[in-house]
């Protein structure tokens, strides 16, 4: 096929070098099929075979909680196995520490790895993390957290839909692809796109160390496109590709007041009490109506277009089934706004938790002289993370209840909003690959969570992003008993496959 140059000029960040992706296009459904490849066995059967069930339960086995310096060995050991297994498809591999860390108090290593394609062929660069999120409330897990569970077609493990899950799906795939290519005698028409692997143990916690690698890495991450699957599907697993993602900041609140718990009877009514003054601050955030009360913080919103809200619409869950995901009725927010505009589209204040005084069993009759509070904001584009956390800080000093001291402390994040033009060649050619996937095609989402990273990655190595997983929300992610299905596993290594031979077409 004959390769042409091409500068993409919906968004001057990213421009990609492939004008071939309009030639695999140009022939509609006809050339999907031509690059369509037949999927072995064990993808149709959904559920992996042994070797790969072993490989995948042995990774979730690894306890990666990569925001607690505890696990950092489980964390270490855990991208010692991955390098292993990339060595494994002939990659070469290398664990990478931010520059100046002593191996004693780093943080968890970055995978980067890099298996080399044909010459000519393009540049995959594809993002995972291998961190998981604490498995807190323990008593709440059914089985386990670190021991994977296989019961009705689910795996059901801390980190086995995020990401572990999705990415290892992502690796089953491509390691299909170069053994039908590369193990077929005569080898199979085409070329083999060059793959780079970035796999991070701090996404979870603000990827503070790729973010101080990536730039020293500038030269060695250029990419055409940048492939990530740490996100969700739509409705009844029809495919979805991500527009945008919201930025996001988390920050710990704390209030002192005594200087130690004080008897309530002896001094109720006297001193100030930190658990009421932190609930009375929290309340504070929001307006009666479900806005954020911070003065300014809204401000720089920059809205969707007709087109943006038109698609996200279109793709929206009912109220019955968050209902039915969650068990309670989708009434945060702010009123008068649909749920697809207050999760897309529209910035949040959270507060994650809330801790003070005494909780555990019988009574103890005392009056905090403390409390924490744990928060999260969820950004949109126009919005600065910087300037959004210096206008929350504001308001809690001037909302501090009388006679209390306020600190706030590790924020962390600083992510901002990423979102992305809908006419890209690499939304098209991903829109064929998966309409070959599911006969309902896909459709675009604008995700309410982050990947604080992607956007970083997205300018430092040219790349033009791609973001299709198929999370689910009965998943559980960030719960206990997160699980991940068998079907889910083989669509996001089906996809794997297929783009990896769409780009290679």
């Amino acid at each position: 096929m004959r390769r042409r140059r091409l500068a993409l000029t919906a968004n001057a960040t990213w421009s990609i070098r492939w004008g071939w992706v309009f030639n695999i296009l140009s022939d509609g459904k006809r050339a999907v099929k031509q690059w369509r490849m037949v999927i072995m066995s064990e993808i149709s059967s959904e559920r992996p075979n042994s070797k790969e069930l072993a490989e995948y339960f042995e990774l979730l086995r690894f306890p990666t909680v990569g925001a607690d310096p505890m696990h950092l060995r489980d964390c270490v050991q855990c991208a010692m196995w991955l390098k292993k297994w990339l060595e494994g498809i002939g990659a070469d591999v290398q664990l990478l520490l931010p520059p100046g860390e002593s191996v004693l108090n780093a943080p968890p290593p970055v995978v980067f790895a890099e298996r080399p394609g044909d010459e000519g062929a393009p540049t995959l660069l594809f993002y995972g993390h291998y961190d998981v999120q604490p498995p807190d409330p323990l008593e709440e897990w059914q089985t386990p957290p670190f021991e994977p569970i296989e019961r009705d077609g689910r795996v059901y493990c801390r980190g086995a839909q995020d990401d572990k899950g999705q990415f290892f799906s992502f690796l089953c795939g491509l390691r299909d692809f170069l053994s039908e290519f590369e193990g077929s005698v005569p080898r199979k028409e085409g070329s083999v796109p060059t793959v780079k692997f970035l796999l991070e143990g701090q996404e979870e916690s603000g990827s503070g160390a790729i973010a101080k690698i990536a730039a020293d890495l500038k030269d060695r991450i250029r990419a055409d496109v940048l492939l990530v699957c740490d996100t969700g599907a739509a409705a009844d697993l029809q495919p979805a590709i991500i527009a945008g993602l919201r930025g996001v900041s988390h920050f710990t609140v704390r209030l002192s007041a005594a200087d130690f718990d004080l008897h309530s009877g002896r001094y109720g009514g006297i001193v100030p009490n930190a658990a009421q003054g932190m609930a009375e601050l929290m309340a504070s955030l929001h307006n009666p109506d479900g806005s954020i009360a911070v003065r300014g913080f809204c401000d720089r919103v920059e809205p969707p277009t007709e087109e943006e809200l038109t698609a996200a619409e279109s793709a929206a869950m009912s109220d019955d089934a968050y209902v039915k995901e969650t068990g309670v009725e989708p009434l945060g927010g702010e009123a008068g706004l649909s749920i697809t505009e207050r999760n897309s589209f529209r910035p949040t204040i959270e507060v994650n938790g809330i801790h003070s005084g005494y909780g555990g069993p019988g009574s103890k009759t005392v009056i905090p002289c403390a409390a924490t509070a744990k928060l999260s904001m969820r950004l949109v584009p126009g919005q600065n993370p910087s300037e959004c956390m210096e206008l929350v800080e504001r308001h809690l000093r001037l909302h501090t209840p009388r006679g209390m001291r306020l600190s706030v402390e590790d924020v962390t994040g600083d992510a901002p909003a990423m979102r992305l033009p809908l006419n890209s060649p690499v939304f098209r050619l991903a829109a064929a690959v998966l309409d070959d996937i599911d006969s309902r095609g896909a459709v675009f989402q604008w995700d309410g969570a982050s990947i604080p990273i992607v956007s970083m990655l997205a300018r430092i190595s040219g790349a033009a992003p791609l973001l299709v997983g198929f999370g689910q929300g009965d998943d559980r992610i960030h719960s206990p008993n997160e699980s991940f299905s068998w079907r889910q596993f083989a669509l996001g290594r089906r996809w794997a496959h297929d783009i990896i031979s769409a780009l290679g077409c």
